[in-house]
């Protein structure tokens, strides 16, 4: 049977969206720098792995967190919760990564993410072999009986080609694809723990992949922190706690709801965040960047790095398709954004035109952000990393059960 959600579009759910779409046309509007926009992303990337763990019983603060990504952890008896945030990190990494494929998504993906949040290993795990019981930590009491072992391949095997056709169709504004998306991976909770990570890694994913990735400076897992118990109740419907007595036919229009509302609470602080910062760009500077189309800015990124780029290296930074990118970059000439800097058709390459790299780039040469040693072995896009530029291309950017709790 496939997987068809019962919810509908209420009245706040309709505002939100309409909020996430003011917000991210603004934050896309932005002159925001190559520079700032790597600093939002470090920081929402370091927000979304200490409110995900935390939500889990993580008892490490935001502080300790960044010490232990920064490898200066060694807190006493908190070393379950330092290996949790390592491994946190980088399933966020990878899931940003996986976003940018030109492919339909697969199971192998998701259970890639939750090898990564549970073992910190690049290797999928398999779904659960037996019966697991969510229950409360005070007398016990059973709040939710999800399905049987036996049926879980085949709920995700529909869950994931709901995704898929969702996705192409275009019929659902994407933060609904998301959310139910969100839902129903939390609702059959196809492993004995990390299930809630892995429901909130998928979700973001999917985001990413469909055009809501917001440059990557956003945390949904904040709002959800914040407003845990709602976050708990909208996940919480059906007359019963037992998946296969009305749970799975519930209508899920209030997890939709929260959602989306606490989506477009996530997109608003970015935009607050952006406009303030953005707002010190001044002059021709500022003219520059609103000249440019939303790759061109993002594009930016790669030129701090590197001073001199491939057609393939800019395909592989923007998750483009190699000829994209080719064609891309002659587009880009024939604009005055790029000029070729190789001519040889075995090794051409390119760089920025002379008035952006002054005005963009050439005020961010030898900048440099400390790069952490955890960060450097993730080796991942949002890591803290240097961002001195070189004149040589860069590689590319992108880089045991133990019950539920």
């Amino acid at each position: 049977m496939a997987f068809k959600p019962q919810y509908c579009i209420t009245p706040e759910t309709a505002k939100a969206l309409m909020a996430i779409e003011a917000s991210r046309a603004a934050v896309d509007r932005l002159p925001i720098s190559a520079q700032l926009i790597a600093s939002l992303r470090d920081s929402a990337r370091l927000l979304s792995t200490h409110y995900s763990t935390q939500i889990e019983g993580n008892r490490l603060t935001l502080p300790e967190v960044e010490k232990v990504i920064a490898g200066q952890g060694g807190f006493p008896g908190r070393e379950r919760d330092e290996k949790e945030v390592r491994n946190y990190y980088k399933a966020v990494d990878k899931s940003e990564a996986l976003a940018t494929q030109k492919r339909q998504l697969k199971e192998e993906d998701i259970q890639l993410l939750h090898g990564l949040a549970f073992e910190g290993k690049a290797k999928p795990t398999p779904y659960r072999d037996g019966q697991n019981v969510i229950c409360t930590s005070g007398d016990g009491s059973i709040v939710y009986m999800p399905p049987e072992a036996k049926d879980v391949p085949a709920l995700m095997q529909e869950l994931i080609e709901w995704i898929n056709d969702e996705i192409e169709e275009k019929r659902l504004p994407v933060p609904v694809i998301a959310a139910l998306a969100h839902y129903q991976f939390a609702t059959v909770h196809p492993y004995f723990d990390e299930n809630g990570r892995t429901s909130r890694l998928l979700a973001t994913m999917i985001l990413h992949r469909c055009g809501y990735g917001l440059k990557g400076i956003y945390s949904l897992e904040e709002y959800y922190a914040r407003n845990l118990r709602g976050y708990y109740d909208a996940l919480s419907v059906g007359p019963s706690h037992n998946y296969h007595m009305g749970r799975a036919e519930a209508d899920v229009s209030g997890f939709v709801q929260y959602f989306c509302e606490g989506m477009a609470d996530a997109f608003l602080n970015v935009r607050a965040r952006a406009e303030s910062v953005g707002g010190d760009v001044h002059g021709d500077k500022g003219a520059l960047m609103r000249e440019l189309r939303p790759l061109q800015r993002q594009a930016l990124g790669l030129f701090v790095q590197s001073k001199v780029v491939t057609a393939g290296e800019l395909a592989d930074y923007l998750g483009i398709a190699p000829r994209q990118g080719r064609d891309l970059c002659t587009k880009w000439i024939e604009e005055g954004f790029l000029m070729v800097e190789n001519p040889s058709k075995k090794a051409r390459s390119y760089c920025l035109a002379e008035r952006y790299e002054e005005g963009l780039v050439a005020d961010q040469d030898a900048l440099t952000v400390p790069m952490s040693p955890e960060a450097a072995r993730l080796g991942g896009e949002g890591s803290s990393r240097s961002l001195t530029r070189t004149h040589r291309p860069a590689p590319s950017v992108r880089s045991k059960p133990r019950g539920s709790r």
